[in-house]
């Protein structure tokens, strides 16, 4: 049974529940073992470390369990019907990261008083408290924050009750049913996932096929991203990469049911300052090494077929896909609520009712929907809603080699330019970047990446390629926003006036939303992007911490501006 056959009656909220310790996960089975077939789950677990693969008994599970890693790990069990949500990190850091509204939460000894309020504000009203011998600072804190302890408490645990007021959650959407703008990998994810969740999806794209944009391209290579400070971007990239891989996993697996190969990707150092950089964060964080690993330079060399200076990080989970034939994969897989309409290109919407209408440049209506999904990159600036969200129209080129002439390479390599194994009988390097708007292939861009790739792959023949190698590749545009990160959510109101001080306070366009500015990362965001866009449509608990939600929040450029001007 698919997601999308059994999406359909899970319209109810599902039953959240939060343990703050998984421990050995018994009691994430029991709960899973009494769901009623009806029924649904979100089981939010918290954890120090990821326990082993092989500690965990059911083989569905064990096939999706995550390394270990910090951050939040979603897992999609059943059929969609049963997420598990992987929570690393102690309760002082994970708590307050939490967005949900949970139903049931198992107290384990050793979480601080403090931390009391952290589970009044996630708890629904009547939400059930069970707490394993609680101290008297434990008893005392949960009182303060609306906890009741019921009369039929056991002896070996309190169980309580929420009693603190809290505003009740808004009312799931009424009328299931989106419109999405954009055929790209951004567009191709979110038709997914809504569709798993049991909407009816419209899909407008302005092109005869999906992935005709930046989508278009013959590979591009999936990879973690690295820092020694463990900032958002890195954050943010580990946790839609490690996502990515399991929801392909679900789908029938990287090579299999798209275009693409678990390869491995080389990262090399820049120069020797970068290669002692990429040691110690390796160093520093420890990582599993099926995540990461440093090769010195003999290593790496012998990985490339050549001598290189620096060595580098190879990520053996990394690897290279091609877009268009996931983005085939996961519209296919949205079965018949997907209605997918081709060579109409939306230019203008008006709010009408509860609806918003979509209108091509002639006035024509293509469909009409409470909610909207702009995913169609730098073109969303030509529909007026979005028109000043900061979003750059980036030039790529790439260079496109006959696999006779290229390096011979059994995975993906990169430094300044990255390089793939062949497919179809095509090895790809690239990509420039600049900010025109020319179409045709240019000589100058070529010679560029070729370039660049004789700086990484070792050898006189790389090197010859640029006086030998016919001017062939592809030329696309990236979105970006200023920031590089990106834009998942509401679309701000620009037209609104007064001063803003907070993200929550931002005016928004009801039932308008985007998933935007993916740049060079799209087919490491998109798959998480949309999950976390579809669980903010469902209130559903978010698969992201506070923090990196907040950072990809579309109307943050507004506020920035609201702020430096001191008001309307």
């Amino acid at each position: 049974m698919s997601d999308d056959a059994i999406a359909g009656d899970r319209a109810a909220r599902p039953r959240v529940i939060l343990d703050t310790n998984f421990e050995d996960g018994a009691r994430f089975m029991a709960a899973w073992g009494v769901l009623a077939p009806d029924e649904s789950l979100f089981y939010l677990a918290l954890t120090a470390q990821v326990p082993p693969a092989e500690q965990i008994g059911d083989a569905q599970l064990r096939a999706l369990w995550p390394l270990d890693l910090p951050g939040f790990h979603r897992i999609v069990l059943d059929e969609g019907r049963v997420t598990l949500d992987l929570l690393v990190g102690t309760p002082e850091a994970v708590l307050p990261e939490i967005e949900a509204r949970v139903d049931q939460i198992h107290l384990r000894a050793g979480v601080p008083p403090m931390l009391a309020r952290q589970l009044a504000r996630l708890a629904q009203p009547e939400a059930e408290l069970l707490a394993d011998v609680p101290d008297e600072a434990m008893k005392l804190a949960l009182r303060k924050q609306g906890f009741v302890e019921q009369p039929d408490a056991v002896s070996y645990r309190a169980l309580y009750q929420s009693r603190k007021p809290r505003l009740p959650a808004p009312p799931l959407p009424a009328v299931r049913q989106a419109i999405v703008i954009g055929a790209g990998i951004a567009g191709a994810s979110a038709c997914h996932r809504l569709c798993a969740a049991g909407w009816q999806v419209t899909l407008i794209e302005r092109h005869a096929l999906p992935a005709q944009e930046a989508s278009g391209n013959v590979a591009g290579i999936f990879m973690p991203l690295l820092s020694k400070d463990d900032n958002i971007p890195t954050r943010l990239t580990r946790a839609a990469f490690l996502f990515g891989l399991r929801e392909w996993q679900r789908l029938g697996g990287v090579g299999h049911v798209f275009e693409g190969a678990s390869c491995g990707v080389l990262q090399l150092a820049r120069d020797a300052e970068h290669a002692q950089v990429q040691q110690d964060v390796v160093a520093t964080w420890n990582y599993p090494q099926q995540y990461v690993r440093w090769l010195d330079a003999v290593a790496a060399g012998a990985l490339l077929g050549g001598p290189t200076p620096h060595g580098g990080w190879l990520f053996g989970q990394g690897g290279w896909a091609r877009p268009a034939s996931l983005c085939a994969a996961l519209l296919a897989a949205c079965g018949t609520r997907l209605r997918q309409c081709f060579h109409e290109e939306a230019l203008r919407l008006e709010r009408q009712g509860d609806n918003w209408q979509v209108f091509d440049g002639s006035g024509a209506l293509l469909g009409e929907a409470p909610t909207v999904i702009l995913a169609n990159g730098a073109g969303a600036v030509g529909i007026a809603q979005a028109a000043q969200l900061p979003l750059a129209r980036l030039r790529g080129q790439v260079t496109h080699l006959a696999q006779e002439l290229g390096p011979r390479l059994s995975l993906a390599v990169c430094r300044e330019a990255y390089v793939t194994p062949p497919n179809q009988g095509v090895i790809c390097a690239g990509a420039t970047y600049s900010s025109d708007d020319e179409r045709e292939l240019r000589a100058s861009c070529q010679q560029e990446n070729l370039a660049r790739l004789a700086e990484i792959i070792p050898g006189e023949a790389v090197a010859a390629l640029a006086e030998t190698a016919p001017l062939a590749g592809r030329v696309g545009f990236r979105c970006a926003a200023p920031d590089r990160l990106p834009l998942v959510g509401a679309l701000p109101d620009y037209d609104s006036s007064g001063r803003i001080e907070r993200l929550r306070d931002m005016p928004v366009h009801a039932g308008l939303y985007s998933l935007l500015g993916y740049a060079s990362r799209g087919i490491i965001w998109s798959t998480l992007m949309a999950e976390l866009l579809v669980s903010q449509l469902e209130q559903r608990p978010l698969p992201l911490e506070a923090t990196l939600v907040d950072a990809l929040v579309p109307g943050r450029f507004m506020l920035k501006q609201r702020r430096r001007a001191g008001g309307g």
